[in-house]
């Protein structure tokens, strides 16, 4: 059977090395941002290309704390994509904001910057762009029209550690870059974990101290923050993965590019263009018989995924709130499959797949 995502095997060639790094933070004994968070920030931020960078303890919680950071007023509209992972319009949600849908572009699953535009009402405060499976947006578009209207940029990067558009990482075109490193990302931790960058010096201070009970200094606390504190263990472990980030990266890329050849043009595969450098956090085709694709490599040992079955508009917990429809993003949601493209698949794995499916 080729798994879809096997952790064990992804994490194996780091197993001595976790070993070290745990026996090193348990004899140190600072557990609660500590060396090995400070470390991690300054690393990922140079990673990066930004000035700062906070963790904090998961995905959700890094777009959280931007958008309390900016002291939005209750109800204020925050543009989304229709199709993007439920996580980006909870944390909209959960910050007493108001999210508003947008529809993505058919072709990179991605907002789409001119409906962006036509969204925009006197009430919009921010634009949360999400560059999802691993494709930075059109960041050129988005940061236009954001500028235009004095709207916030908040970039969702939780699945696009080191994506680039034009040569520039994504998070460092808006107001923050939202990270997470649920253990399946191209950085991923062995837990939960997240972190927040930006270039601005004050909106560093904020997050860091939203994070923290919004507290900058010990028993005296300036906002209402949350307990949200990237773990050391964790920070330990990333430290050492982060290292070899572009050769993980650069192996997606490569099975990619086997996909993209040997696949057939019954199905729909990701858009290729020059000014974008794609991290294949997910390899997504499309495909009119989705379930029975899926349902057909099941039987001959292959394990696919969907991401996402349900949109967030079809939510039940999103009644009353998101209203439809969204015909691009169910379309999308209809058709999509997620095929096996791990640190831990070989090309030979991929070469059986393509074969597989060219004669379904």
């Amino acid at each position: 059977m080729i798994e879809y995502e096997d952790l064990g095997e992804v994490n194996k060639p780091f197993f001595q090395a976790y070993g070290e790094q745990f026996k090193n933070v348990l004899e140190g004994g600072a557990f609660i941002l500590g060396t090995q968070v400070a470390a991690f920030e300054k690393e990922f931020a140079t990673y990066c290309g930004a000035k700062h960078c906070a963790g904090v303890g998961s995905g959700l919680d890094a777009l959280m704390i931007a958008l309390r950071s900016f002291d939005f007023r209750n109800g204020g509209e925050v543009i989304v994509p229709s199709n993007t992972y439920i996580a980006t319009i909870l944390a909209i949600v959960n910050c007493g904001l108001k999210p508003v849908l947008v529809e993505p572009d058919i072709h990179t699953y991605n907002i789409g910057p001119s409906l962006v535009e036509l969204a925009v009402t006197a009430n919009t405060v921010a634009v949360i762009a999400v560059h999802l499976y691993g494709k930075c947006c059109n960041m050129e578009e988005v940061t236009r029209v954001c500028n235009k209207h004095h709207l916030k940029l908040i970039e969702d990067c939780a699945q696009s550690h080191g994506a680039a558009f034009r040569g520039k990482k994504c998070g460092t075109f808006g107001n923050f870059g939202a990270f997470s490193f649920y253990p399946t990302k191209n950085l991923g931790a062995l837990g939960d974990a997240g972190a927040l960058i930006t270039n601005d010096d004050e909106h560093d201070r904020r997050s860091r101290a939203y994070r923290n009970y919004g507290s900058e200094k010990k028993y005296y606390n300036e906002f209402v923050g949350v307990n949200s504190r990237l773990d050391e263990i964790q920070a330990a472990f990333l430290r050492l993965k982060l290292a070899t980030l572009d050769s993980i990266n650069q192996h997606k890329r490569n099975l990619a590019a086997l996909y993209s050849e040997g696949l057939k043009s019954d199905f729909v595969k990701p858009v290729i263009d020059s000014d974008y450098l794609d991290v294949y956090h997910i390899y997504s085709i499309r495909h009119p018989r989705r379930d029975a694709l899926k349902e057909y490599l099941f039987k001959n040992d292959v394990k696919t995924e969907i991401h996402y079955p349900v949109p967030p508009h079809r939510q039940k917990a999103m009644t009353g709130i998101l209203e439809g429809p969204f015909p691009i993003s169910e379309e999308i949601h209809n058709t999509v499959l997620s095929l096996p493209i791990s640190f831990m698949h070989t090309e030979t794995d991929i070469t059986r797949i393509i074969d597989l499916m060219n004669r379904f």
